[in-house]
C-alpha cells in the first residue's frame, strides 16, 4: 500500500521527461570535427600612427552534419614564436552543414610587434622558412564556441636566393 498514490504517477512522468531531456542534452554535446580554416586573402587597410592594418579573409569549412552559428571572431598570429598581429570582429553568420563561408577580420600589427619580429628574424639569418601559428576563436554562445589553429611556414627562399644576399 502506497502512502501518496496521487503523487506517484506524476512523479514517474517527470522522471521519464528528465531522463529523455538528459539523453537529448548528451546528444547535443557529442564531439564535432574541428573547423577547417585557411587564409584566403590579405588586403591592406588604413592604419593609425605606428600601426599597420590588414583585412584577413578566412575560409571556414564545416565538416559536420549541423550548421555552426557564430556571433564574433578573435584571431592571433604568431610568427617565429613571437606574437605579431591580432584582430577581432563582431560579425554574425552561419557556416552551413558540410559547407563553407568566407569571413573578413581586420588585423593590427603594432610598431613594437614589427620591431620584435625584425629583431627575431635578424637572429635567424639564413633561415629559408619561418614558422607561423594562427589561433582563433569563433564565438557561438555558451557551448557553441569553436577554437581553431592553423600552422605552417612562410617560404623565404626567394628572398635568400637573391644575388644581392650575403652568405
Amino acid at each position: 500500500m502506497h502512502i501518496f498514490p496521487a503523487f506517484h504517477r506524476p512523479l514517474r512522468l517527470l522522471l521519464i521527461a528528465l531522463l529523455a531531456s538528459a539523453l537529448g542534452a548528451c546528444a547535443a554535446f557529442s564531439p564535432r570535427d574541428p573547423l577547417n580554416v585557411q587564409v584566403a586573402g590579405i588586403q591592406p587597410l588604413q592604419g593609425e600612427g605606428l600601426e599597420v592594418r590588414f583585412l584577413v579573409k578566412l575560409r571556414l569549412q564545416n565538416p559536420n552534419d549541423g550548421a555552426i552559428d557564430y556571433n564574433g571572431i578573435a584571431l592571433d598570429l604568431e610568427v617565429n614564436g613571437r606574437r605579431l598581429a591580432s584582430g577581432v570582429s563582431d560579425q554574425r553568420g552561419t557556416v552551413p552543414r558540410f559547407g563553407e563561408s568566407l569571413l573578413s577580420v581586420p588585423v593590427t600589427i603594432s610598431a613594437f610587434s614589427a620591431a620584435r619580429q625584425a629583431l627575431g628574424l635578424a637572429e635567424h639569418i639564413g633561415l629559408d622558412e619561418v614558422p607561423y601559428v594562427l589561433r582563433g576563436k569563433l564565438a557561438g554562445g555558451l557551448f557553441g564556441t569553436q577554437r581553431f589553429v592553423e600552422k605552417g611556414t612562410f617560404d623565404l627562399s626567394p628572398l635568400t636566393n637573391s644575388p644581392y644576399h650575403r652568405p
